[in-house]
């Protein structure tokens, strides 16, 4: 069947349409997305404004036309962050029911890491052993820990990408005392959990999820997205602390002038770099293994497992 997953994020409205079957790997059809940055049009009360709502409405109604003509049995429509923590959020989601038909589930953060833990197992099967699974989107950082297709310990922190480059670095490029206090601020925030994680022991494969873990991938070196999914990608933490003072350094430009890294995230790639270089620090990675899976394939893939069998 032909499965259809509308990802409402901080940063892009994606739909991601895909030939699914349970038992089989699900095969990607299309790809039609936007980009909004939805964590970057909060206003001072925490709001999403009429202007932000107004594009978030058009571009759900695109999609579910895209959907239709692409002949999706079934559209699997959620949202992350942004819609979550919004004050308006339940305002939002209103309307957007009302114009365009579409009732979005919201995920909660925990909800995003076991759904991204999820798609990780299944990618890289239980020879992979203990996963540790770290995903960077615009609104938040998701970390799980298991042996199982169902994470041991999961949790979601206030740490996207989009979220802190609009709060902690208003400068292009940014003042080095706004790095040095953002960096600073996400050690912290990671410091308070990572003894929830450790607890269960060292992970035998430490994984990488999210644009942003791709993008700062492919600047260190790794295969281009051009050369297939099935390419063995890494990144090392001592690539990140190499890369991380050069990336403050740059404006946005010179960033999106870098190999991989889109016009859009070029902004939200410092704050990214920061989150992912504090993680694998504090949780002890010295290299991690980009999964072309995540939380949009964790959504199929639930939904496959409770298809009743053929």
């Amino acid at each position: 069947m032909r499965l259809g997953v509308i990802d409402v994020g901080s940063n892009t409205v994606h739909l991601l349409v895909m030939d699914a079957h349970p038992g089989a790997c699900p095969l990607p059809a299309y790809s039609h997305k936007a980009e909004l940055r939805l964590a970057e049009l909060l206003d001072a009360d925490g709001a999403i404004g009429d202007t932000g709502v107004d594009r978030l409405v058009a571009t759900l109604q695109e999609a579910v036309l895209v959907a239709e003509d692409k002949g999706v049995e079934d559209v699997l429509p959620f949202a992350t962050s942004a819609i979550r923590e919004a004050s308006n959020g339940e305002k939002v989601l209103r309307r957007i029911a009302q114009e365009t038909g579409v009732t979005l589930r919201v995920l909660s953060g925990e909800d995003e890491a076991r759904l991204t833990f999820l798609a990780a197992r299944r990618w890289f099967g239980w020879s992979a052993g203990r996963l540790l699974v770290l995903d960077i989107g615009g609104g938040s950082l998701e970390v799980a820990y298991g042996l199982d297709e169902q994470p041991d310990v999961a949790a979601s922190l206030p740490l996207g990408a989009g979220r802190l480059t609009a709060s902690d670095l208003p400068g292009d490029p940014p003042e080095p005392d706004d790095v040095r206090a953002l960096r600073k601020r996400v050690r912290a925030e990671i410091a308070r959990v990572v003894s929830d994680f450790t607890r269960f022991g060292s992970p035998d494969h430490v994984v990488g999820t999210s644009k942003t873990f791709k993008q700062l991938a492919r600047i260190a070196g790794a295969a281009r997205s051009a050369d297939g999914l099935y390419v063995q990608r890494e990144l090392s933490r001592r690539a990140l602390e190499e890369w991380v003072p050069r990336l403050a350094a740059m404006s946005t430009g010179e960033r999106a002038a870098l190999p991989g890294v889109s016009e859009g995230r070029a902004r939200q790639l410092l704050a990214g770099a920061l989150v992912a270089e504090g993680a694998m620090d504090l949780f002890g990675a010295d290299t991690l293994e980009i999964c072309p899976w995540a939380l949009r394939e964790g959504v199929i893939l639930r939904r496959l497992d409770h298809l009743p069998p053929a």
